[in-house]
């Protein structure tokens, strides 16, 4: 997932370079990395959702998790996830090929995805498959959490790693919700520019920074801070970095 994410982060920030460099590039360019971008982020929510079964698997079914969690099964996994995040958007390809001619292609136009895949039908695919994908992972979230929150009840006392596992699927939670955004981002972003007209730049960087950044970081804080020796690492450096203050000043 981080490597989903760093792609998805590099991808987007190169089409912003792109776009404040040069304002306008060519169309094939333009399709491929609007499609990486989108096939990355569509990635995230799927990926939460593998994630939080796996930790489900681990505290309800703990005898079972080596069968069932296997290496091999881990590749076929991955790869149904990139099937699942690729099939969708690529037909927006293959639609706008049967419909634009030739020379769209070597036009010029500002990277966005309703400038270079203008079908009204694509629309309206795109929002039928985003509703039934965050529906889906949304439910198995639910659900996996519910699980284990009730397997630890169960038990006579909570074990750590239930724990953890109920408070990683809470922070997936956290962090689909920020992915959601995105639905949003069009209709605020909208509406912004009819409230600041000729800064069209700064309100999709804005939008940018916290609707498609922000979530991403929560990854190294979901599986980096949390862990307790990077943690502990973390706290010795921070510590250590304070300037400290003589008994002379405090005497002073």
């Amino acid at each position: 997932m981080v490597i989903n994410d760093g792609v998805q982060l590099t991808v987007t920030v190169m089409l912003f370079l792109l776009s404040y460099i040069f304002y306008r590039i060519n169309v094939s360019f333009c399709c491929f990395f609007i499609l990486l971008a989108v096939f990355t982020t569509r990635n995230t929510p799927v990926n939460l959702a593998s994630m939080a079964i796996e930790r489900y698997i681990t505290i309800c079914e703990p005898l079972r998790h080596a069968q069932i969690c296997t290496v091999r099964r881990t590749y076929v996994v991955i790869g149904l996830i990139w099937f699942i995040s690729v099939a969708p958007d690529i037909t927006d390809l293959f639609v706008t090929l049967a419909t634009e001619s030739l020379a769209f292609f070597h036009q010029s136009v500002f990277c966005l995805r309703q400038n270079v895949f203008k079908d009204p039908v694509l629309a309206v695919k795109r929002q039928a498959f985003d509703i039934i994908y965050f529906s889906c992972v949304f439910l198995t979230l639910v659900f996996t959490y519910l699980r284990i929150l009730f397997a630890a009840r169960a038990l006579s006392t909570e074990t750590m790693s239930a724990q953890r596992a109920r408070n990683t699927i809470l922070l997936h939670g956290l962090q689909l919700a920020m992915c959601m955004l995105s639905y949003i981002s069009p209709s605020v972003e909208s509406v912004l520019h009819l409230i600041f007209p000729g800064r069209i730049l700064e309100i999709r960087f804005a939008n940018y920074i916290i609707v498609y950044m922000l979530p991403r970081f929560l990854s190294p804080v979901i599986y980096g801070i949390r862990d307790p020796k990077f943690r502990r690492y973390l706290k010795k450096r921070f510590w250590s970095s304070r300037p400290r203050v003589s008994q002379q000043e405090v005497a002073q």
